[in-house]
């Protein structure tokens, strides 16, 4: 078990096939905080909307949160735009987690953080709904292709596992300046906040950078990357991916720090 002073996640989506549960669990087990951090879309509302997909793993995610909560780990639900519904019960609590629009966490050094999911930074969530939604369902046919694409991989000898919507966000134009326009206005937002960073998520890119003098951090998600970030108890932030060698398949778990940043 690994101890951290925090741990920052989203964009888990329960509730929908493409969820890596599983993986979430074995991270959950791997580490433990003082604090825990839910950046938004971790039940994802929506796509139960349309179908109910709800396996044992997610009622275990659900389960093991709840118990980290009554055992005393500070839990601070942020909602995003999936589970946005909850967003009406900001200042209360459930379960011993306590549900906020938004949040300024200050790390171990100091250093002041404005916690969002950061959905009202996207103009396609905010201007266009319909949009929005065919997105997520072209996301998760994307993502579902990704499961049987590395389940292949493995067959033939293929090491690691290459996604299909990375390089999709990575090599085509539009995509990439849509995140790098999504980025650039939440930084704007959290100096506007007087902060010394951001955390947030939403966009399903992780990552820890320096961006016009502040600190950018996303999470990453739950359906792909399977990424997280900790706080270390110096205030050093930590990307961390759980690592499998392919979905589905029965292998041992591994944690691998993928990014850090002394912030």
């Amino acid at each position: 078990m690994i101890e951290v002073r925090t741990i920052f996640l989203s964009d888990v989506h329960l509730g929908i096939r493409p969820c890596q549960a599983e993986r979430l669990l074995d991270f959950l087990r791997s580490y433990s905080a003082r604090e825990l951090f839910l950046v938004g879309d971790i039940i994802d509302f929506e796509a139960l909307d349309r179908s109910i997909f709800w396996t044992r793993a997610h009622n275990t995610v659900v389960q093991k949160i709840l118990r980290r909560a009554r055992h005393g780990e500070k839990i601070v639900l942020i909602p995003g735009n999936h589970d946005a519904t909850l967003r009406e019960y900001a200042g209360t609590s459930f379960g011993d987690i306590r549900v906020e629009r938004e949040w300024i966490h200050t790390g171990a050094d100091g250093k002041r953080y404005l916690l969002v999911h950061g959905d009202a930074f996207d103009p396609v969530s905010q201007c266009s709904r319909f949009i929005a939604a065919v997105g997520d369902i072209a996301y998760t046919a994307l993502l579902r292709f990704n499961r049987h694409l590395a389940w292949w991989r493995h067959r033939l000898g293929a090491s690691g596992y290459w996604s299909l919507s990375a390089y999709v966000k990575q090599r085509i134009k539009r995509a990439a300046d849509y995140i790098s326009d999504y980025e650039s206005a939440v930084v704007h937002a959290a100096r506007a906040r007087g902060v010394d960073g951001v955390i947030c998520g939403h966009i399903h890119v992780a990552a820890i950078k320096q961006l016009h003098g502040l600190t950018y951090i996303n999470t990453g998600d739950w359906v792909d990357s399977c990424t997280a970030v900790v706080e270390h108890f110096d205030g050093r932030m930590e990307l961390v991916r759980n690592v499998l060698s392919a979905p589905g398949l029965v292998a041992p778990h591994e944690v691998e720090a993928i990014s850090r940043a002394s912030t």
